[in-house]
Parts: structure tokens; C-alpha cells; sequence
């Protein structure tokens, strides 16, 4: 048996959902920091690793900043109850800025959540494109009149290096 029941971990994921909602909702993300360990670890591999929650809210309220709303909807989701993780692929979402019946700007992500007890998170980790994925669909977004509320604050890891 595990070390987590499945209605464990479907609890857990329900938190984890409800704050990714109001954190989209109200542009807020460090409420959503709160769901990790103090020790968590954040495996984001085109942003970087961080590590702690302080460093997990920091990149989080920054990278999602310039956004004025993008959802996250779960296209499967699986647990592993043996290792207490959850994993789900999403669509990292936007909706069509001037049409409001127009085909969202959307590119999937694959994440792994590895729950420690007690509503919170010790790691997460997303496998995604976004190079090529998330710069393709951000541009078609503002193209088609999409607007940022700020300029974007974070660079990818990959990009700062090059610019170093």
C-alpha cells in the first residue's frame, strides 16, 4: 500500500485546482505557494529549478504577471499511489482576445506533483515546450490583440545564459 490513499491524493489535487482557479482569476499567485512545503522543490525546465516556497512564489507572481488571465484545464489526469504523486496533462490557456467564440491560444503541459501531507506539495514538476510552444501561441495571442498587463519579468534560463 501506499503511502497515500487515492481519495488522499483526489483531495489534495481538488486543493491544488482550487487555488490555480483563484490565482488565475484574481492575477494572484502567491496564495498558490502556499500549497507547497517550505522545502519544496520546483522543477521547471525552461525557467529554472527553485527551491523553497519563498523562491517558488517569487518566480510564480513574476512569470505569471504579464498575463491578465490564463487557465490551466487538466485534458487526464493519473495518481500513483505508491509514490504519492500526481501526475495531469493541462493547457496552458488563453482565450481569444477579441472573439469571444474564437479557438483559445493553448499548448499542453505535462505535470508531476508529489504530495507530502496535509493539503501541501514537496514537488512539482512541468514538462513542457515552451521555446517553441508557449512563444508561438503568446505571439498568435497578441497578434490577434491579446495585451499584457506589464512586461514580461522573467526570462527563460536558457535565454539568460545566452545572454550572459
Amino acid at each position: 500500500m501506499g503511502k497515500y490513499t487515492r481519495e488522499e491524493l483526489e483531495q489534495a489535487l481538488a486543493i491544488y485546482n482550487k487555488a490555480v482557479e483563484l490565482a488565475s482569476e484574481t492575477g494572484d499567485w502567491s496564495p498558490w505557494a502556499e500549497l507547497f512545503t517550505e522545502d519544496a522543490d520546483y522543477i521547471e525546465h525552461a525557467y529554472g529549478d527553485f527551491k523553497g516556497r519563498e523562491a517558488i512564489r517569487q518566480w510564480i507572481v513574476n512569470v505569471m504577471a504579464p498575463f491578465p488571465h490564463m487557465t490551466f484545464p487538466q485534458d487526464w489526469v493519473a495518481f500513483d499511489e505508491e509514490n504519492g504523486a500526481i501526475l495531469f496533462q493541462c493547457q496552458n490557456r488563453l482565450e481569444h482576445p477579441t472573439d469571444s467564440d474564437g479557438a483559445p491560444f493553448e499548448f499542453p503541459n505535462w505535470t508531476r506533483l508529489t504530495y507530502a501531507g496535509n493539503g501541501k506539495f514537496s514537488c512539482e514538476e512541468d514538462i513542457y515546450n515552451p521555446a517553441r510552444d508557449g512563444n508561438r501561441v503568446v505571439g498568435g495571442w497578441l497578434k490577434a490583440g491579446g495585451k499584457f498587463v506589464c512586461p514580461p519579468q522573467v526570462d527563460m534560463a536558457y535565454l539568460a545564459k545566452s545572454k550572459s
